[in-house]
């Protein structure tokens, strides 16, 4: 005999969501991000829905767990960098670092920080500077055509040495800089800055020169696009969203920001923030992009014009603030510090850098040399380091 028997009403519910759920999901995985399928050897992406989540106040690395709290700025026309103490404001040391020191770049491992010097008219005669974080103190430099920024692949296998002054990119192994192989771009003329998309899979480089963008495949080695940019064409810093889904790109002729499908490689929008548009930081809860605006030093710009910091908010893509600096200035280029509350920049035209509270735009000034430029607060948190003054994911 056939036995009957009674399912609960709640356990058939449940059956039915089962049933009807896609193969290998479940409704409740219907709504969340859907896993990055990441470049081979790259980390994996924690948080799609924020790929800053790993950079976020407190999350340091064990690896930067010696290191000094420092400030390195490197004085393009002085050839030295200072180092700050963040505590006190106060220069604590300093010393040579070449020809044209333009960046202060944390290694990919979060070991080293290297200080990238720039050739000066393709005289060949740029230089790596390592600097080791714990005890604050430089190594030998390694000499290399030119290095007016550098980067390095999400795996972790190659730095990208930005060789301006040659349009190409030179990639070289992350520790000892021994060259691996040179892609040319010679379409890209002022090629400098970048950023990686969500997967890794591919990096945009801004062309400062010319007015664009270049697109380059890290899977096939391959530049696979250009994308011309409106409205005066400068391009200067890049970063991601935190969702993956579009770059920001500082223009400093556009005095603003642009939005760029990275899939399509296409304009999709464009913020308007002030004079002179050059660096992008985002916050460490990855809901606010900090924009420096260098004022009327740019080429073409007004004979006067103050510099100032567009904050800008992810989630609508608007300016809900700007913070002049007292008395004109240049932000250029910088950090925010591992908690989150100081937003370090150096002033390129005025010998300076500003410490800047990211709770109020109060301001605090602090003399260095001529011309700071890319200039890294460290530690920073984060993973790992993608280059630049401290692209961390």
């Amino acid at each position: 005999m056939l036995q009957r028997i009674r399912l609960d009403p709640m356990a058939l519910c449940l059956m039915a969501l089962l049933l009807c759920a896609p193969h290998g999901t479940t409704a409740q995985s219907a709504t969340e991000p859907a896993a990055i399928d990441v470049l081979p050897g790259m980390p994996s992406v924690i948080n799609p829905s924020n790929l800053y989540s790993e950079a976020s106040a407190g999350q340091l690395n064990p690896a930067t767990g010696s290191a000094l709290p420092r400030v390195y700025v490197p004085n393009v026309k002085s050839g030295i960098v200072d180092v700050i103490d963040p505590e006190t404001f106060k220069v604590v040391s300093r010393f040579k670092a070449g020809h044209n020191p333009q960046h202060v770049v944390p290694s990919w491992d979060l070991r080293t920080l290297w200080v990238a010097g720039s050739a000066e008219k393709r005289h060949g005669r740029g230089s790596l500077l390592p600097i080791d974080p714990v005890s604050g103190q430089p190594g030998r430099p390694i000499p290399v055509p030119d290095a007016y920024n550098m980067y390095f692949t999400p795996d972790g296998r190659s730095a990208i040495v930005v060789a301006e002054a040659y349009r190409r990119l030179e990639f070289r192994d992350p520790k000892t800089m021994a060259l691996q192989h040179s892609l040319p771009v010679p379409q890209c003329a002022g090629i400098n800055h970048a950023d990686f998309s969500i997967d890794g899979r591919y990096v945009i480089f801004t062309c400062e020169f010319g007015g664009s963008l270049v697109k380059i495949d890290l899977v096939r080695d391959a530049v696979v696009g250009f994308l011309r940019l409106s409205k005066g064409g400068m391009p200067q810093d890049i970063r991601i969203s935190p969702d993956g889904n579009v770059f920001y790109v500082a223009d400093m002729l556009a005095d603003g920001v642009f939005l760029v499908d990275g899939a399509s490689l296409t304009e999709v929008g464009f913020i308007p923030t002030g004079l002179g548009t050059h660096g992008l930081y985002p916050s460490r809860d990855g809901t606010k992009l900090y924009v420096t605006n260098r004022g009327s030093h740019r080429p073409g710009g007004p004979p006067h014009g103050p510099g100032s910091v567009s904050v800008i908010d992810f989630a609508v893509r608007k300016v809900e603030t700007t913070w002049p600096i007292p008395g004109g200035g240049s932000p250029d280029m910088g950090n925010v510090s591992a908690d989150g509350r100081k937003l370090w920049l150096s002033g390129r035209y005025d010998g300076v850098v500003y410490a800047i509270d990211t709770a109020t735009g109060e301001m605090t000034s602090v003399h260095v040399g001529q011309s700071p430029h890319g200039l890294t607060v460290w530690p920073q948190p984060g993973r790992y380091s993608l280059g630049h003054t401290g692209n961390m994911r």
